[in-house]
């Protein structure tokens, strides 16, 4: 692992948060829905509304960890066309918005461009590095030597069933920060939060001093306070893509709606 990287902005946003004695907010939306420009102009509205990092999801044909709503938004961005060239043209619109944006990918699109390739085009555009949901360290050589090559960050998953010798390799490969799914199964907003989340954060603690952001469940300002207190950032998807989902034919209305979430959200965690 280099001791001489660059920070990312991911890395600064993290540590602005923290000096500010609060969890940093992360906001997912995917490329291409309900337009690429609309999409766009929806991560452009979260960053105005206080979201620190945006994680942009590049769609794709087979997910496995998408709830419902998300896969609604990914359907229709691969029916309209969305490129994966369009995810580097996001990450630069919300690094000059002043944001800091990781992507969210499977596997393949990575492969099917090319490791190398896609590493040199996200730093290129600004991003800090990939969420990969379907990669796990252990078969991720070529990923570790393009993101190290790039200064991106690689951030891998772990979840309540991970074994603790799981938790300790995947920490240590992970950079930037951890992603820890809270919840077993697919992505999706919930009613109430359960302890795993607070439970797992405390186990990833106990093995690595790597900041720790947790995602899938939460959906209202309250909620993101609850996991503020315990977190170091809050990763918010399926309630954010809602308000584009439910007003398919009007991007404004949806975006008013994504505007009050989002400010409602990041109200949280700074109580």
């Amino acid at each position: 692992m280099s001791e001489t990287r660059t920070e990312t902005a991911v890395s600064r946003a993290l540590a602005t948060a923290r000096g500010e004695d609060r969890a940093a907010l992360v906001g997912y939306l995917p490329v291409g829905y309900p337009s690429v420009e609309g999409s766009i102009e929806a991560m452009r509205t979260m960053v105005r509304a206080g979201v620190d990092i945006v994680e942009i999801g590049l769609p794709y044909t087979d997910p496995l960890m998408d709830g419902p709503v998300i896969q609604t938004a990914a359907t229709g961005a691969l029916a309209a066309g969305v490129h994966v060239d369009d995810v580097f043209r996001a990450a630069r619109a919300v690094t000059d918005e002043g944001a800091a944006c990781v992507v969210m990918t499977y596997w393949n699109p990575v492969l099917r461009r090319g490791v190398e390739k896609f590493a040199a085009d996200l730093a290129a555009a600004g991003g800090s590095g990939l969420v990969t949901p379907d990669l796990v360290p252990d078969e991720a050589a070529d990923w570790l030597a393009a993101s190290d090559a790039h200064d991106l960050d690689r951030i891998f998953l772990v979840a309540p069933s991970s074994t603790t010798e799981r938790l300790v390799s995947t920490t240590a490969a992970s950079r930037g920060f951890v992603y820890a799914a809270a919840l077993m199964g697919v992505t999706g907003a919930r009613s109430a939060l359960g302890s795993d989340a607070a439970v797992l954060v405390d186990r990833v603690r106990q093995v690595s001093d790597i900041p720790v952001c947790v995602g899938l469940g939460v959906s209202t300002a309250e909620q993101a306070h609850q996991v503020a207190q315990f977190a170091d950032g809050v990763i918010v998807g399926s309630a954010l893509v809602s308000c584009l989902v439910d007003a398919p034919d009007d991007l404004d209305r949806g975006l008013a709606r994504l505007d009050t979430l989002a400010r409602e959200l990041a109200a949280g965690v700074r109580r």
